[in-house]
């Protein structure tokens, strides 16, 4: 009996995955919980156990593969499985040759990557595939294909609900339907613009195409889904950290902690704000119109990687000190370097801090991590003259100055409380003596 294996839910808004390893071949034995097959997802590299013992009858995909949550992976025998997949192939090809000539005299029915009818054959779909357009109330049948030999993939459905029937879908009887005069389009009423097409870069020069894959490509996906769901605006700010840089570098050095970085104490202030600017914390469900407040505080801190931009979680930053901290985040950030990092340490997160600071730049705008509400950017901090009071003198000074900015969702706040919710940060960072009697 074969037993199909298909990429599991991964979890929290995880859809996809590129495959990174297959260790098994076909013909192997595989026990239950033997790691069959690596995947990288936009949170992290997981090993996938086989969650029954058998036979490799057949790999489906290979490294560097795409495949969506429902697809098959490796289908398993128990070493009753008939003939291999090889003379299996050759059968179902004498039996397609001999149906040619009657699949020529059916009428017009299911149809496969090309247009062509399937002529009642079932659709090639996963069962998450199939859930979901039950839940869309999408015919399969209907359906292009674009997965392998005409499958159809959760994005096929997708795009089927969100455009509709097709206006040229083939009518009862051979003949084609036209479209009905409300689906009709009118010229020039339409708001939503159609991306234009490239043009031709060769004609101008030598070109290189490169697939957009694995971290990047998922990146690509996020960004212009927070840009096109949220409405961003941004907040600067910057705060005077001369006295806290002091006070960071003689904690350092009495604790022998070289990890006690400026980031930390960010961290620590920004969980004392969200307190009492609780919608900074939160995360908009537009479906029933509700904000929702959490109480909790894991921040996400975006880490730059030879793959891209990841960004693991920390939790519970309110109630760990900053000596846990600093050895927690610095053994979090060489996990998520070396791809290392377990999927539970990519969820949950409930605001994002990015610091761009040290690879350089005064000044940045970043993308809100959706759904959260906020994410705060850290630019490059340095010495800068100051102008300051003095017994009634102004004086120049030089001081250790350090850009932060917020970028949020205009949808939960104002610029005014977004203001106040930076102020309240930077005056802790500016008042490192009160600051830490609040740790």
């Amino acid at each position: 009996m074969t037993k199909q294996f298909e990429l599991p839910d991964l979890g929290e808004g995880i859809h996809e995955g590129e495959i990174l390893e297959v260790p098994v071949s076909v013909g192997d034995e595989v026990q239950e919980d033997d790691i069959i097959v690596t995947v990288e997802t936009d949170k992290a590299s997981v090993e996938i156990p086989s969650p029954y013992a058998g036979k490799v009858q057949e790999i489906h995909v290979k490294e560097g593969d795409l495949v969506n949550v429902g697809d098959v992976i490796i289908s398993f025998g128990d070493g009753d499985e008939g003939p291999p997949p090889e003379a299996r192939d050759e059968a179902e090809e004498a039996k397609d040759g001999a149906k040619s000539e009657e699949r020529k005299t059916q009428p017009s029915g299911q149809r496969d990557e090309s247009g062509t009818p399937r002529e009642g054959r079932p659709v090639p779909a996963a069962p998450a595939t199939r859930r979901l357009a039950r839940e869309l109330n999408v015919d399969l049948r209907q359906v292009a294909g674009s997965g392998p030999g005409g499958r159809v993939t959760r994005d096929d459905v997708q795009t089927h609900a969100d455009e509709g029937p097709s206006e040229r879908e083939a009518a009862p009887g051979g003949e084609e339907a036209k479209p009905s005069p409300e689906k009709a389009k009118t010229p020039g009423k339409s708001l939503q613009p159609e991306a234009p097409r490239l043009p031709d870069f060769s004609k101008w020069g030598e070109i290189e195409r490169l697939p957009l894959r694995s971290v990047r490509r998922v990146t690509a996906q996020r960004m212009a889904q927070s840009w096109s769901q949220i409405p961003h605006v941004t907040h600067h700010d910057v705060a005077d950290v001369t006295d806290l840089e002091q006070l960071r570098q003689q904690y350092q050095d009495e604790m022998n902690l070289d990890s006690l970085t400026l980031t930390l104490f960010v961290m620590k202030a920004v969980v004392a704000a969200l307190k009492k600017y609780p919608r900074f914390n939160a995360s908009l469900d537009a479906d029933s119109g509700e904000i929702i407040l959490k109480h909790y505080y894991n921040l996400g801190l975006a880490v730059d990687t030879d793959r891209g931009l990841i960004v693991p979680v920390t939790t519970d930053v309110e109630s760990k000190s900053l000596v846990q901290l600093a050895k927690e985040i610095r053994e979090l950030v060489e996990r998520t370097r070396a791809g290392k990092t377990e999927l539970e340490e990519m969820q949950g997160g409930t605001f994002t801090i990015t610091n761009v600071g040290p690879i350089g730049g005064t000044h940045f705008d970043p993308i809100v991590n959706f759904p959260q509400a906020a994410i705060l950017g850290m630019a490059r901090v340095g010495w800068e003259p100051v102008v300051e009071m003095a017994d009634g003198q102004k004086k120049i000074e030089p001081r250790y100055m350090l850009p932060l900015v917020l970028g949020f969702d205009h949808r939960l706040a104002d610029g005014a409380e977004a203001a106040r919710f930076v102020n309240d940060i930077v005056t802790m960072l500016e008042d490192p003596d009160r600051f830490m009697l609040r740790l």
